[in-house]
């Protein structure tokens, strides 16, 4: 069996083996590494799972989730209740401003409203993802925050150092302009790939993270 058919093989098998992903209807298909998903889920959540699980297989490089959320018979929801449900979860998180706002239309979620932190976008969005009746989440958030690049550089980079999953020696850098962050490097897995992301949505005015990382396996 070549190494191609080994990635797709544990792919297959970490999907079917988690509880919160079914499987049946996904299609893997890997190249080098490059692990391409298809087919359909019942619901969000399974969405961004089914990709979890893919970037948890050793010898997975990048996964390109295309995969389409078919709700079950009775799991669509009326726009307006759906967009109230939304707003209610966005309300309820006391991590998300009272800037954010959502509406609905055909089971997608769009986000909007200005925040400070990418983390504030972040839990903006995982606030919404798992509510019943969502089929994808747009997130058009605006983060605004005047920064000096030169302290976000530094700040990252800080934060880095402190990591638990990130080794002494990464070569991973943190360019900023425009309020965008740029991070480049290497990474040895998904988790350390992960820890990195997220220290860069951290830092204060990061209008977005551009992921330049790449994995070694």
């Amino acid at each position: 069996m070549g190494k191609n058919s080994d990635v797709r093989a544990a792919v297959e098998a970490e999907l079917g083996f988690d509880p919160l992903v079914d499987s049946s209807d996904i299609t893997v298909v890997d190249i080098g590494g490059h692990v391409n998903l298809t087919g359909t889920v019942p619901g969000y959540p399974q969405y961004l799972q089914a990709a979890a699980a893919a970037r948890r297989v050793a010898g997975v490089l990048t996964v390109d989730n295309n995969l389409e959320v078919v709700l079950p018979d009775g799991g669509y929801r009326d726009d307006v209740k759906l967009a109230t449900a939304a707003n209610n979860a966005l309300a309820g998180n006391v991590t998300v401003p009272d800037s954010v706002e959502a509406v609905a239309g055909d089971g997608n979620i769009t986000l909007t409203g200005t925040v400070s932190y990418g983390a504030e976008r972040a839990a903006a969005e995982a606030a919404v993802a798992g509510l019943a009746g969502v089929r994808n989440v747009r997130n058009e958030i605006d983060i605004s925050y005047a920064i000096d690049p030169v302290d976000v550089d530094l700040h990252v980079q800080q934060a880095l150092g402190r990591s638990a999953l990130v080794p002494d020696g990464s070569d991973v850098t943190a360019d900023t302009r425009d309020g965008i962050i740029t991070l480049t490097g290497h990474v040895r897995t998904w988790a350390e790939h992960d820890a990195v992301l997220a220290a860069a949505l951290m830092a204060r005015g990061a209008i977005d993270v551009h992921d330049d990382l790449q994995v070694t396996g």
